[in-house]
């Protein structure tokens, strides 16, 4: 499935990293959307992000900045429908029926809205039904308008190339806490106390095995709008439905893993050092595990421990060189740690034992949310 992502139509601080980002981990290409914009503030934002990138840009006003700065793609519309005299990069349009796609069909590919109901627009409702595009030809076409990453699956059986996304493509799936468990045994409580982030990771386990869990647990966490990914098993998240997977620094490369499991998953990367950070970001890691911040047995293998200073030291990296990725602290995390590890700069934590050697999971999972805002 391929996914494109359009601004939002404001300005924001990190937006040329977060264009970069959605590029590096496979996103197919990024609109930029400014109607109220003038020319020189888009200019400003492309001139942010280094020129490897700008094949992947397309822009929907100013189109005279693609020419100057060969940028990949222009998007036609109601406000800029006329393709510049030099121009020959990509052509796209924005559509709003079926009779359109025939009338543009010329054109490298085109956007169909709103194919569900709006996020970004209350009251943007959908228009089209399921017979009416399964007799279209959407070959050339992209499903834009309420569309989310849970919807992907049934916009690819409706026969669309791709999958646009606004407001969505540019949230965080990222949550704070995150649970790693071998057991849906008191995964219900977990949820119940806010954690909204599962992690399995059944290291002796085999395929079949971790694969009756892994259909326990899922069901459990669509209940709760909570996010599982898998700890290595990249071969499994597709068939069973997961969100994506955690890497080890032993097990297959993020960039091989992308490659089967395309820009919707989320892809996480274990990291030691700031070399491992770097490698990761680079690699297209969608957030740092980073640890262990004290011995733990289940991330025994790993050295040198880290502590509050090492966390510091490596945020500070990560803040001197522009890596914006969530960094979750991992490894013998207890609640009296978690404001020390709030003020060296991490994102979040990842805890198991703290959470499964506990007699009342639901109020520990409370306890350590609460502890995080204190």
């Amino acid at each position: 499935m391929k996914l494109i992502a359009i601004t939002t139509p404001e300005f924001w601080p990190g937006e040329d990293i977060a264009i970069r980002r959605l590029i590096d981990s496979g996103w197919e290409r990024v609109h930029i959307r400014k109607p109220a914009a003038g020319r020189d503030m888009i200019a400003g934002l492309i001139e942010k992000i280094p020129e490897r990138y700008y094949q992947r840009i397309s822009l929907h006003d100013h189109h005279d900045i693609a020419v100057t700065h060969r940028l990949g793609g222009i998007h036609l519309n109601s406000r800029n429908h006329r393709i510049p005299h030099s121009w020959s990069g990509l052509v796209s349009r924005s559509c709003h029926s079926v009779e359109e796609l025939g009338r543009y069909s010329d054109l490298d590919y085109l956007t169909l809205s709103p194919i569900f109901d709006s996020i970004s627009k209350p009251g943007y409702r959908s228009r089209f039904s399921s017979d009416l595009l399964k007799q279209t030809d959407l070959e050339k076409v992209y499903a834009l308008g309420g569309v989310t990453f849970s919807r992907l699956g049934e916009i690819a059986g409706l026969g669309f190339r791709g999958a646009a996304m606004l407001s969505e493509a540019w949230k965080s799936r990222f949550k704070m806490l995150q649970f790693i468990t071998h057991t849906d045994a008191g995964l219900r409580d977990v949820l119940r106390g806010g954690c909204r982030w599962v992690q399995l990771r059944m290291k002796d386990a085999s395929d079949s095995e971790f694969s009756d869990m892994a259909r326990k647990i899922l069901p459990i966490c669509r209940r709760y709008d909570a996010t599982l990914i898998f700890d290595d098993r990249v071969s499994l998240v597709n068939d069973i439905g997961a969100d994506g997977v955690h890497l080890g620094k032993k097990d297959m490369p993020v960039i091989e893993a992308r490659k089967i499991l395309g820009p919707s998953k989320i892809i996480g990367a274990t990291a030691n050092t700031e070399a491992d950070v770097m490698a990761a970001y680079e690699a297209g890691a969608d957030y740092i595990g980073l640890g262990p911040y004290r011995f733990t047995t289940t991330k025994k293998g790993l050295a040198p421990i880290l502590g509050t200073d090492g966390y510091r030291r490596i945020m500070s990296y990560c803040r001197n060189r522009g890596i914006t990725l969530p960094v979750v602290a991992i490894g013998g995390i207890l609640v009296d740690d978690l404001r020390e590890l709030r003020l060296t700069g991490v994102d979040g934590i990842a805890v198991s034992g703290l959470i499964l050697n506990s007699d009342d999971k639901e109020s520990t999972t409370i306890k350590i949310l609460q502890s995080w805002k204190d």
